[in-house]
């Protein structure tokens, strides 16, 4: 077959189009083409200015290119997205609380009312809204037997276990002058020393809550009133008595927890000596007119052990031995008084409320 050569129109075809992308090949006939990159074709003259400018710009360092890494901020060519103008709103808008649906305030525990039936005697209401409310009291802790307890809050504490600083002796030429308490402390507690008379409190007290701890001797000596007799006085005046009655016989008025020589205890509740027995005692004074003329006598409520003995039991006056007592006018207050009976008694825990009348 005979060969064939290319026509000038495919020769000018073919030298555009190597051109148009910066590459024109030479072409030998007989021999397969290579391709030969063209010369460059040489650049028009610039002006001495631009040409200038353009040496100095070369000289300049180059400025290293800021590692993205390096810092937090966004680079200048890659600005964070702009939000759009729902999520922009949405930002702006706060949660409104709801409306109630009803504007009434809210009401408060119902603490009473005001439209009751008066009460006897009183100028309050049946559940009156108006009436003051009781005080509040932290109780004390009970007793043990090994243990003392603690008195509530609100007690006037006359014995804690460390001094007789509450207490005093009345000085037998002169009535009118205390003297120092002489009875012996010990372990905390004290015991009735004999010879040096009966033990009272410096502070006077007419109703009140006493609370008291004793103790018989635990080796047993004597018997009847002669075995741990003491007795505990309110106002100097109205005794409950103190004795071991533990398989102790004696006169029914004269035994532990008796109003002595007026009413015996409803039941013995005596521990066996050596242990630790509990009086819990309400006395209620006397009251009197201004003429002197007795109103209410003195009531007492006497608990032995936790034991009921006594319930608003009233004095025939104030104790004497092997008479019917009648009531002289009194003050309207006196001291606690420990009777000194010459047996080796103990005490301890002791603690008082006055009594005060609820508002009315």
């Amino acid at each position: 077959m005979p060969r064939r050569f290319p026509t000038p129109l495919t020769l000018l075809c073919l030298t555009f189009g190597f051109a148009a992308i910066g590459a024109l090949p030479t072409i030998s006939f007989g021999q397969e083409a290579e391709v030969v990159s063209p010369a460059p074709s040489p650049e028009p003259a610039k002006p001495a200015d631009e040409k200038a400018s353009e040496e100095s710009a070369s000289e300049k360092p180059i400025e290293p290119i800021p590692n993205e890494s390096a810092t937090n901020e966004p680079m200048p060519s890659d600005p964070a997205p702009a939000e759009s103008e729902n999520e922009v709103a949405d930002e702006n808008v706060v949660d409104m609380p709801a409306e109630p649906e009803s504007a009434e305030p809210k009401k408060l525990p119902k603490l009473g009312v005001a439209t009751g039936p008066l009460l006897p005697g009183q100028k309050w209401r049946v559940h009156d809204i108006r009436r003051p409310r009781p005080v509040t009291v932290t109780p004390g802790e009970l007793s043990t037997y090994d243990k003392p307890g603690t008195a509530p809050g609100d007690a006037i504490v006359l014995f804690d276990g460390t001094d007789l600083s509450q207490w005093c002796h009345v000085d037998r030429e002169d009535p009118s002058q205390l003297t120092e308490a002489q009875w012996n402390v010990e372990a905390g507690s004290f015991e009735v020393t004999s010879g040096k008379g009966n033990l009272q409190t410096i502070d006077s007290f007419g109703s009140c809550q006493l609370h008291i701890e004793w103790q018989a001797p635990a080796e047993v000596r004597g018997d009847s009133q002669g075995r741990g007799n003491s007795g505990v006085f309110f106002m100097d005046a109205f005794e409950v008595q103190v004795l071991d009655s533990y398989n102790n016989r004696t006169y029914a008025d004269g035994q532990a927890g008796a109003l002595y020589g007026q009413y015996s205890p409803m039941v013995n509740a005596s521990r066996k000596p050596g242990e630790w027995q509990i009086y819990d005692i309400i006395f209620e004074a006397p009251k009197f007119s201004l003429e002197g003329e007795l109103e209410e006598p003195a009531l007492i409520t006497v608990m032995h052990n936790g034991i009921f003995l006594h319930h608003a039991r009233k004095y025939y006056g104030p104790t004497g031995g092997g008479v019917i007592p009648k009531y002289n006018p009194l003050s309207p207050a006196g001291p606690i008084r420990l009777q000194e009976h010459g047996n080796p008694v103990r005490f301890r825990n002791i603690w008082i409320r006055p009594v005060n009348q609820p508002a009315e």
